[in-house]
């Protein structure tokens, strides 16, 4: 039995909330992937993916040129793997950073909010696969509203199930 669209989003959400720290990976200048632990800040994941970092950081230089990622969550209790593919982007949005912060932060962060050249990156979700060997080894693609948006079908993702994020 094929799961829901809304079921396989339910999935996603779920799978995020349970794997805090994700391996988030972008492109350097010379086309290099490079991946770094980040931990997520935003539990009610929507689409948007919300990390603190600070803006003189390699990543928020990367993302200025390539804003392309890819975010990777692991959740070894349930042997799930979720890969999350889309645009980043800084913000700056005090607002925004009160709402997300964490006083845990304070680790990389000493300062608190008020950390100099602290800053945000949220990442939108185009795509998620996900892999739940507990239970199969069939990989789910979830492809995202942007791309729909733009073409008004939902794009053939080959053998996997394809639902809207």
């Amino acid at each position: 039995m094929t799961a829901t669209e809304q079921e396989q989003r339910e999935k996603v959400r779920a799978m995020v909330a349970d794997a805090r720290i994700a391996m988030l990976t972008s492109m350097t200048g010379s086309g290099k992937h490079v991946s770094r632990p980040m931990a997520v800040q935003d539990v009610e994941f929507d689409g948007d993916l919300w990390f603190f970092t600070y803006a003189d950081s390699d990543l928020v230089e990367q993302i200025g040129t390539h804003p392309e990622v890819n975010v990777a969550f692991t959740d070894q209790k349930h042997n799930n793997w979720i890969s999350i593919s889309g645009a980043a982007v800084r913000v700056d949005d005090r607002a925004q950073a009160e709402r997300l912060w964490n006083p845990l932060l304070k680790a990389w962060f000493p300062d608190g909010l008020d950390t100099p050249n602290l800053t945000l990156v949220k990442v939108h979700a185009d795509t998620a696969e996900y892999w739940e060997a507990a239970h199969s080894s069939k990989v789910v693609t979830l492809l995202g509203y942007a791309k729909a948006a733009v073409t008004g079908k939902t794009p053939d993702a080959g053998e996997n199930e394809t639902v809207r994020l």
